[in-house]
């Protein structure tokens, strides 16, 4: 069980981290969410006592720092190339089982379950991201940790291996073992994760299971197609539901479960070509939860978001090309 309480970091006047609070339990996936800039890489830093800030956190009861021998209990990657350059992947491994008493046969055990034994005596500087991931994962496992806290794992790793890293965490999980874990890719988030944590600006916005997520910030719809829409929206409206015009040319109901609006389709003797609910994703829920909480917010070239001049495209006398002498 993970517990923190009260992380802060204040970088000058920028506050980066706004006393989280926030619990990651055994046996599920807990996702960290939040923008860019939100405090995610931060947080995670303070909670290994990486960083100094406020607050503390509690692995089982006990900081991280009190730990004798944190490998064994906790497996953590912050940086997707932390190893020397130079040194082998194998090699690398063995440093860091010899000064956490790991046994050195799990040196290959764990180089080959995430795919790297025919490369394990080349140097890391010539690896893909990808393949760096899977080091990572690699010394993550090494101790045989009941914890991982993974940033972004998911960089830089093609579909298959999204795919196998998303089973890996869900059959560690369902160990008992303790998995947070941060990323971008909402779609791939979704499939893997149980609960979540999601940040803004450094402040808490929610903390707990998705589905619960997804139902405090948007809101669910039913798509209605029928030769009789007309009627039956007026009849909708009438009961408080909010209709809205589909793509496909149907009707898209809020207010009203799809049970309610076919029963009332029948006593009025409407034909439905369609009737289904249509569920909010987890992408359509964090943009809701996360949109003021934005840092950096890019607009198009075609206009300004005030609705003025369109942006001019062509480059101003004086600027330089990329990669040109400044």
């Amino acid at each position: 069980m993970i517990t923190a309480e009260g992380l802060q970091k204040r970088y000058g006047s920028k506050v980066a981290v706004d006393n989280l609070s926030f619990n990651v339990r055994p046996g599920v996936v807990t996702g960290f969410l939040g923008p860019n800039g939100a405090g995610k890489s931060t947080t995670m830093r303070l909670m290994l006592d990486l960083d100094n800030g406020h607050g503390d956190t509690h692995f089982d009861g006990r900081r991280f720092k009190d730990i004798r021998n944190p490998m064994q209990e906790i497996g953590a990657v912050l940086e997707a190339k932390a190893f020397h350059p130079t040194r082998t992947a194998r090699n690398h491994l063995r440093m860091l089982a010899a000064g956490s008493r790991v046994p050195k046969k799990r040196i290959d055990e764990v180089l080959d379950f995430v795919g790297l034994s025919d490369v394990k005596r080349k140097k890391p500087k010539g690896f893909s991201l990808g393949m760096s991931q899977r080091l990572g994962l690699a010394q993550a496992l090494l101790g045989d940790p009941g914890t991982l806290i993974l940033d972004e794992p998911a960089n830089g790793l093609d579909p298959h291996g999204i795919h196998w890293l998303r089973d890996v965490l869900k059959t560690l999980a369902s160990q008992g073992r303790t998995i947070f874990v941060s990323s971008h890719l909402l779609s791939e988030m979704s499939l893997m994760a149980d609960e979540l944590v999601v940040i803004g600006m450094g402040k808490m916005i929610f903390n707990g299971d998705v589905d619960a997520f997804v139902r405090q910030f948007t809101q669910t719809t039913v798509l209605v197609k029928s030769p009789s829409a007309t009627q039956l929206a007026e009849t909708l409206r009438g009961m408080g539901a909010t209709i809205d015009p589909d793509q496909s040319g149907g009707l898209l109901v809020s207010g009203a479960d799809a049970s309610v609006i076919g029963e009332i389709a029948h006593r009025d003797g409407i034909v439905l070509h369609e009737l289904a609910t249509r569920s909010a994703s987890l992408e359509d829920a964090f943009l809701s939860a996360t949109g003021a909480s934005e840092e950096y917010v890019a607009h198009g070239l075609q206009g300004e978001p005030d609705g003025g001049q369109p942006l001019s495209t062509e480059r101003p006398q004086g600027d330089f090309t990329p990669g040109g002498a400044a």
